[in-house]
């Protein structure tokens, strides 16, 4: 599964740790430091103009404003708040892209108006103590895989002021189920029969693997269900691991090999509010969606239900990794479970 999500790790970075020494935390750290992944995000025009739109566009939130950018990658989401009229902008980024964003800032002329420090928010010392604005593009694959919230929410708690805001400061994540049959057929349902052998066995484990990629709209079979919502201003870490129920009604008869889920993003703060949306409705970004397959194909007809809970928590051991466990009913079959991971 490819990375992606936001522009830092939180995580130490040693820089001539031995390959064979080095965990995924990392390896995450590291993965930032590259050109590509940031040309990936700057290049999705849906994430940066909607972040662009909702700092630009209300200059009179950020006139001679403090503003803390965590995770601030290149310095994009800086720079935009030092064109919208901040009176400085503290950039925070462990990842060596800083190096590489000091002399982007530098170069459009905003040298004495953002200050770039790298290292890991938990440990350093900024020469500001108190911000009237924190941004930060914190999201990941399922909104929460790899994501950076708990060091956007630390960074709240130490260095927001009382009234200030968060761009942007409000996240929902939604579930919905999909008929996918020709490709659970050539993900899934291929290790049957590999050139006449029975590779069964690696079947479990790609189904227990969500698949990160586009579905399309004619896919999805049934109304779509808000299974997290996340209030920036008031959330705590302690609610990033949560169960929800879910309940699913079937828009036309139809069968189920999946579950799909994806995140709308909201910057209520602003004067004209700026959303958007990573589903399979909506313009295409590089969260795309993600898909948890079910071991088997469920029939579904019009107006009827899937009921069930989703749960989702960081990994005991890398807490950028989620465990995440779906169980569901369909009718009168009886409840299933199944267990993924995200790593």
């Amino acid at each position: 599964m490819s990375s992606a999500g936001p522009s830092t790790s939180t995580e130490p970075m040693q820089e001539d740790l031995p390959a064979e020494n080095m965990t995924s935390r990392d390896y995450y750290a590291d993965s930032y430091a590259h050109f590509g992944i940031h040309e990936e995000m700057l290049k999705d025009s849906v994430r940066t103009g909607s972040y662009r739109n909702a700092i630009i566009n209300n200059p009179h939130l950020f006139k001679d404003k403090l503003v803390l950018d965590v995770g601030c990658g290149t310095g994009i989401l800086s720079m935009f708040a030092a064109r919208a009229g901040a009176k400085h902008v503290v950039g925070v980024d462990m990842s060596n892209i800083i190096d590489q964003a000091n002399k982007i800032i530098e170069a459009n002329g905003f040298k004495d108006t953002i200050t770039l420090v790298k290292g890991k928010l938990e440990d350093i010392t900024l020469p500001i103590q108190e911000f009237d604005i924190i941004i930060s593009e914190w999201m990941g694959y399922f909104l929460l895989y790899e994501s950076m919230l708990d060091t956007v929410l630390l960074a709240r708690d130490r260095y927001l002021k009382p009234g200030g805001l968060i761009f942007p400061d409000v996240a929902t994540l939604y579930l919905a189920a999909i008929e996918d049959m020709d490709y659970k057929e050539e993900k899934i349902n291929f290790w049957d029969n590999v050139y006449g052998f029975d590779y069964s066995c690696i079947k479990d484990i790609a189904l227990r693997e969500p698949l990160v990629d586009t579905v399309e709209l004619k896919a999805v079979v049934t109304d779509p269900c808000m299974i997290k919502h996340i209030n920036l201003l008031t959330a705590k870490k302690e609610d990033l691991a949560f169960t929800a129920p879910f309940s699913l009604t079937a828009t036309r008869n139809d069968y189920v090999h999946a579950f799909l889920a994806w995140f709308d993003i909201l910057f209520d703060c602003t004067h004209t509010k700026v959303k958007f949306s990573t589903g399979p409705h909506a313009k295409y970004t590089h969260w795309k969606q993600t898909v948890f397959y079910t071991p088997e194909t469920l029939t579904l007809s019009e107006g009827q239900k899937i009921t069930g809970r989703l749960s989702c928590a960081p990994n005991a051991r890398n807490n950028r990794d989620l465990d995440i466990s779906i169980t569901y009913q369909a009718g009168d079959e009886p409840e299933k479970e199944i267990q993924y991971k995200m790593y």
